[in-house]
């Protein structure tokens, strides 16, 4: 059988293979996604919650969820996925994630499942999943709608896939890119190119030619006076999440 086209780009893991060293650091190059991740849980576990009907209140909600992070580079969003109760499989590109994520997570106690692989490659595989998180993954890939119909693939039928990536206008360029990188020095020159940025309407658009059927999109907001994020209905014009589910 023929080896499966990857949609890695081989330029873009070794960016973050660069960095992985500082993934649990709050204050490093991964500052950014600290500050984001309770903004992001708060979306990821409402929008499972809904799905699969599970109340957020008991102690392990996602029991009995097989959840993929793709792209989950050093667990940042696989670990709290494992303590809410799900089986999580943590899948990242770039090789110098994984020992990082691994000993974290042994650290803390949790059974992740981590592996150095490609979407493309458990797809191969036969792999599905009742969850799969694409966190902030699209902007990175060689080519976007081959990624999201893997995704696709990947998911069970009536499951739920989560999407979040950066909109394409000049104020994305200025606050991720300009003010990110160059200003704030949150992280390295060059993290971010602009022109693989996505609309949100361009993103829906993907999703449904991959064979998904989105059913909601956020906005996250970042208040510069609080110093944090939030999710809003309307304002989608840099950081976006959308949810998309798998017809039945």
């Amino acid at each position: 059988m023929q080896a499966p086209h990857s949609t890695v780009d081989p330029s873009e893991v070794a960016k973050f293979e660069a960095m992985a060293a500082e993934w649990w650091d709050p204050k490093g190059k991964f500052k950014p996604l600290h500050m984001l991740n309770p903004c992001r849980l708060d979306y990821i576990t409402s929008q499972i919650a809904a799905e699969f009907s599970r109340d957020l209140s008991t102690p392990r909600p996602f029991q009995g969820l097989r959840l993929l992070d793709i792209g989950c580079g050093g667990g940042l969003l696989s670990e709290p996925m494992a303590r809410l109760g799900a089986t999580v499989i943590g899948a990242d590109a770039a090789a110098g994630n994984i020992p990082v994520a691994q000993v974290h997570a042994d650290q803390s106690g949790l059974d992740i499942d981590y592996r150095h692989t490609t979407a493309e490659a458990m797809a191969e595989a036969g792999e599905q999943f009742d969850i799969v998180l694409n966190m902030e993954v699209v902007e990175h890939v060689a080519d976007p709608l081959s990624f999201l119909t893997v995704c696709r693939e990947l998911l069970k039928p009536g499951g739920l896939h989560l999407c979040s990536t950066i909109n394409r206008n000049p104020k994305s360029f200025a606050a991720a890119i300009v003010g990110a990188e160059y200003v704030m020095r949150w992280l390295p020159k060059g993290t971010h190119e602009w022109h693989k940025f996505i609309t949100p309407d361009e993103l829906f658009a993907l999703l449904e030619q991959s064979g998904v059927t989105p059913v909601d999109r956020k906005g996250f907001v970042f208040n510069p006076i609080t110093w944090q994020w939030s999710l809003s209905d309307r304002d989608l014009s840099v950081n976006y999440v959308t949810a998309s589910t798998k017809p039945a």
